[in-house]
């Protein structure tokens, strides 16, 4: 039977993306399911794994319903997630613990630790991935000495990709793009880092077989493959990390041409042809192929700042949208387009889930600076929304230094369905922002791994004929200068505060009781 289509999953953070593609690279179906980021104390964030994995069931189920697709006609189904989850599983790979993911810093105090104790920048070099509590690498030394019981009961310690096929197929595989993100993988070897390994006290046989993105899973059992309307014998290709696959998926792959995707989080990316880290550490170093690794910086505090300000800050005029029929995001968009850029002299340094690249400080927090009587409401709304922009340009600016100045920025996620942001994006960074004919870049990279994994086709040079450019944002010189001088102070403000963040976030977790 002709398999006219392809399914992309895409595990995120908030919710998991399903999109079905045709071989011509449109999409033909799509489907979100939400689930919630559990933060019971400042320094947690945790999901429950068996909601996400039904998710995950249920968008796939869905996408072959909208499209009425038969059971055979799926050609494959590929995948992408979100990186530095953990979850502690028994032999029977029940969870043991919640998935901890990737904005969960209580392993901040094994940071100084790593680095000044047990090698850390040695470890970073031989991995790729910086040291800051999002790694997989940290958490399992926090959970090591404060949970020891729990330590010892852990038949394997997984990510959330894991975890979904381990209920699907019975096995324990993790992509080398994944695994190239947990602090414990070696670049060179394509295989756990004995030193990271001996640093957190776990065994080699605790950890997932390492597997290339292209590996294939088949054999669904009956109900399963019911559920999902799906043939038994359906390839299921590992696939890769959310952030590598973006670049794929958004064209951006040549010197120079680098992707923002923002989405709950955001991150800035370009593509070298080999392992390549960062002297000073800013910079976070993950596998695709053999020849295609990304490099690049993530942000902790990208589209969830939105989501913060309308359920936080701006409560009455989402309402107000509600009344009025318009979705939140618009209107407060409107409301922030109302005042000019530059706030007024307001800045907002977006923090409050700490921060990765390039200053990887989980102790930073949020700050609004230069508030005055003269501000209001939509002042507070647009330097949310600049604040995020100041902390891509920072990544930017570093990425530069290791990788070349930037000739196009390749804009994926959420945020590129929003004019106003993309045009902030270019007029911040003084670089041309262009847009995919897909902003699910994600999605996009992942179906194209599944087309090259089950050999459809036989490499990426026809990647063109499925990603076009849409639109161009260029930046405005006069606008482009105005943010030049608050970047400037934005990052002043930063460097003086690094002391006065340590003493906060140690006053929080004193005093804030689970």
């Amino acid at each position: 039977m002709h398999k006219p289509f392809i399914i992309a999953a895409d595990i995120g953070t908030t919710s998991a993306k399903t999109l079905l593609f045709n071989r011509e690279g449109r999409v033909i179906a799509s489907h979100a399911v939400e689930y919630p980021l559990h933060t019971p104390r400042p320094d947690m964030a945790e999901q429950d794994p068996e909601q996400i994995y039904q998710a995950v069931l249920t968008g796939i189920g869905a996408v072959v319903q909208k499209a009425s697709v038969l059971p055979g006609q799926v050609l494959c189904v590929s995948f992408s997630s979100a990186m530095h989850s953990l979850i502690a599983v028994d032999e029977s790979l029940q969870p043991l613990t919640p998935c901890v993911t990737w904005a969960d810093n209580r392993s901040v105090g094994y940071v100084r630790t790593l680095k000044e104790e047990l090698g850390g920048l040695d470890i970073y070099r031989r991995t790729g991935t910086p040291i800051h509590p999002m790694s997989p690498l940290l958490k399992l030394m926090w959970f090591r000495d404060n949970r020891p019981e729990l330590f010892a009961e852990a038949y394997k310690f997984i990510g959330i990709k894991e975890y979904v096929f381990a209920r699907l197929f019975g096995e324990c595989v993790i992509d080398h793009s994944l695994a190239s993100a947990t602090g414990l993988f070696n670049l060179q070897q394509l295989d756990w880092d004995a030193g990271a390994l001996a640093a957190c006290g776990v065994r080699r046989e605790q950890l997932s077989q390492p597997v290339s993105t292209t590996h294939v899973l088949q054999g669904l059992r009956p109900k399963d493959a019911q559920r999902l309307g799906l043939s038994a014998d359906t390839p299921f290709v590992v696939g890769a990390s959310d952030g590598v696959l973006a670049n794929l998926g958004a064209g951006a792959y040549e010197p120079g041409v680098y992707s923002v995707t923002i989405g709950t989080s955001g991150a800035v990316r370009g593509v070298v042809r080999e392992p390549k880290t960062d002297p000073q550490g800013r910079l976070f170093c993950y596998a695709l192929k053999e020849d295609f690794w990304v490099v690049g910086g993530a942000i902790n505090n990208g589209g969830i700042m939105f989501r913060w300000v309308r359920d936080q800050l701006a409560t009455a005029e989402a309402e107000e949208a509600r009344r009025r029929g318009m979705e939140p995001y618009d209107y407060l968009t409107e409301l922030a387009a109302s005042v000019p850029a530059g706030s007024n002299g307001l800045i907002f340094l977006p923090l409050l889930a700490g921060e990765r690249a390039p200053y990887w400080n989980a102790n930073a927090r949020g700050v609004f600076f230069g508030l005055s009587l003269f501000h209001e409401k939509p002042h507070m709304i647009r330097a949310v929304l600049e604040g995020v922009m100041f902390r891509i340009h920072s990544v930017v600016r570093a990425l530069e230094e290791t990788s070349g100045a930037t000739k196009e920025i390749r804009a994926s996620g959420g945020f590129a369905q929003s004019p106003f942001w993309l045009q902030m994006l270019a007029d911040v960074l003084g670089s041309p922002v262009t847009i995919p004919s897909t902003i699910e870049g994600s999605g996009m990279g992942a179906a194209l791994l599944g087309m090259l994994a089950v050999g459809e086709i036989r490499d990426f040079s026809g990647i063109h004929d499925w990603i076009q450019v849409n639109q161009t944002y260029r930046s405005n010189e006069q606008t482009h200068q105005v943010y030049g001088e608050l970047t400037d102070i934005y990052t002043r403000v930063y460097h003086q505060l690094k002391e006065e963040f340590d003493l906060i976030s140690a006053f929080q977790q004193k005093h804030t009781q689970l």
